[in-house]
């Protein structure tokens, strides 16, 4: 009972608030600063009351994002000062990815020993994550071309940031000498010569999942071959392992509030609010592509598959909470992981899909990129035809696949994408500014296509625990009323 009068006096707090933060951004009554500061500082008191009523992560990780806001808004170097923590948290978090990545996944196949299942979730999985980035793609396309954002931008007058470099590689030299149509065919076969690690220490270290995953895939389908007198230890080994990186996260996640209101709050002090008003076409057309994303090609593949759409949001909010802050898919993908396994996805299947989807399902990093690099021409006054935005996607579903799941590894497609087609990358260096709020939306786009994609291929696979998303924590039946 204390708990719904307190979820009510938040909610008309919440309410009021932004009431009155959009009458004064309108214009329509000004109120004085030291006003509107006081008001967010009830509303963050409220909340904070509300969060030790309800006594729930998730609430703790949305009260101290909304926290995160106001700190950056009001006290902006104390919150750019505050980039430590969510660096730690980061970096914390990235200290589960390659260990738990190996263990479920040696675990899951070697056992087992169902090498064929293997086999089907691999084409299974590439085949929906072939499908879901390529509609990502062209809603991007169609977003940007219906909106026209970067139609008379004046970018000369933007804040420009600079560029993230860009080393020359061995490759960039070798495809300066070979002519531009075998360009496709060489880093086609470059990305693949690029699964394969050369050390799985240093593959861990530099946190390359797809190399740890093709590792993991490759122990485990030869430590199924061996004997089983030789095979249990190690299987035994790994189940424990991954037990114990499980609970690692859990006492990890404690720290999840901390870590994503500093990411706030840092990207809202070191950002303000001015720029949002220059480029607010561009970050408005972004959103409104990706929620189209989820309302007609997530949104309908769930209710095909008849999966509980509420249940489902329940299950993921906090690991896409932990992406928008933090704007890094490795720090969600444990909790992802995890949440999906409670969901009802078998472990084997959460911890193959999971992680390949961080490099071949990245749908709202896809979506970005075709309707960034659009955006780009239209800026610089360069009218490209229909047949070559098309090139340009097939360039980017090419480049797009194998993207590092970090902050802003995306600009680095977006610059090679706009040098291979004569763009200009001062455009890029323009909306840089706005780079992290957008990163926040793509990044959770990401790990709801991921998350969504372990289902499907459960469902597929005929694995799929029906009842689990009706269960309690503990395992029961949830309750009615």
């Amino acid at each position: 009972m204390y708990k719904s009068k307190m979820g009510l006096i938040t909610l008309v707090s919440v309410t009021i608030a932004a009431l009155i933060a959009i009458c004064y951004e309108f214009s329509w009554v000004n109120f004085s600063p030291s006003f509107l500061m006081a008001v967010r500082w009830i509303v963050a008191t409220v909340l904070i009351v509300n969060a030790l009523v309800r006594k729930n992560l998730t609430t703790w990780i949305l009260t101290c994002m909304i926290l995160g806001i106001f700190v950056g808004l009001d006290f902006p170097n104390i919150a750019i000062s505050l980039q430590p923590l969510s660096k730690g948290f980061i970096k914390l978090v990235k200290t589960i990815v390659g260990p738990i990545l190996f263990a479920t996944l040696v675990y899951g196949i070697a056992g087992h020993s169902d090498l064929k299942q293997v086999g089907r979730m691999a084409w299974k999985s590439m085949l929906y994550f072939f499908c879901a980035t390529t509609c990502a793609i062209f809603i991007g396309l169609g977003a940007i071309n219906l909106t026209k954002a970067g139609v008379g931008v004046d970018v000369a007058h933007m804040p420009h940031e600079e560029l993230p470099k860009t080393q020359i590689s061995n490759d960039a030299q070798i495809l300066e000498t070979l002519p531009d149509h075998v360009h496709p065919v060489y880093k086609f076969m470059a990305f693949f010569r690029d699964l394969f690690p050369e050390n799985i220490v240093k593959a861990v270290y530099d946190n390359q999942v797809l190399q740890i995953v093709v590792f993991s895939v490759l122990f485990g389908i030869g430590l199924a071959m061996v004997d089983e007198k030789k095979r249990k230890p190690l299987v035994d080994f790994t189940e424990s392992l991954s037990e114990t990186m499980f609970k690692f996260t859990n006492l990890i996640m404690y720290f999840a509030p901390i870590g994503v209101g500093a990411a706030m709050a840092f990207t809202v002090g070191h950002l303000g609010v001015d720029i949002l008003k220059n480029l607010f076409m561009l970050l408005a057309t972004l959103y409104l592509a990706l929620l189209g994303f989820l309302t007609f090609v997530l949104l309908p593949v769930a209710l095909y598959l008849k999966i509980p759409v509420l249940k489902f949001i329940n299950a993921i909010k906090e690991p896409v909470s932990i992406a928008f802050a933090t704007t890094s898919s490795d720090a969600a993908l444990p909790k992802a992981m995890s949440a999906m396994e409670k969901f009802g996805v078998p472990r084997k299947i959460v911890s193959f899909v999971i992680p390949t989807g961080y490099s071949f399902n990245l749908d709202g990093t896809s979506l970005y990129l075709s309707l960034a690099a659009i955006f780009v021409a239209q800026a610089a006054g360069i009218h490209l035809t229909f047949g070559e935005q098309l090139m340009i996607a097939f360039t980017l579903m090419i480049t797009s696949k194998g993207v590092a799941a970090v902050p802003r590894a995306s600009l680095i497609i977006l610059i090679a994408t706009a040098d291979q087609f004569g763009l200009p990358t001062f455009v890029i260096a323009a909306i840089l500014g706005i780079d992290e709020l957008m990163d926040m939306a793509r990044t959770s786009v990401n790990v709801i296509g991921n998350c969504l994609a372990t289902v499907v291929v459960a469902k597929w696979e005929g694995e799929f625990d029906e009842e689990a998303p009706y269960r309690d924590d503990h395992g029961q039946p949830e309750l009615e009323g």
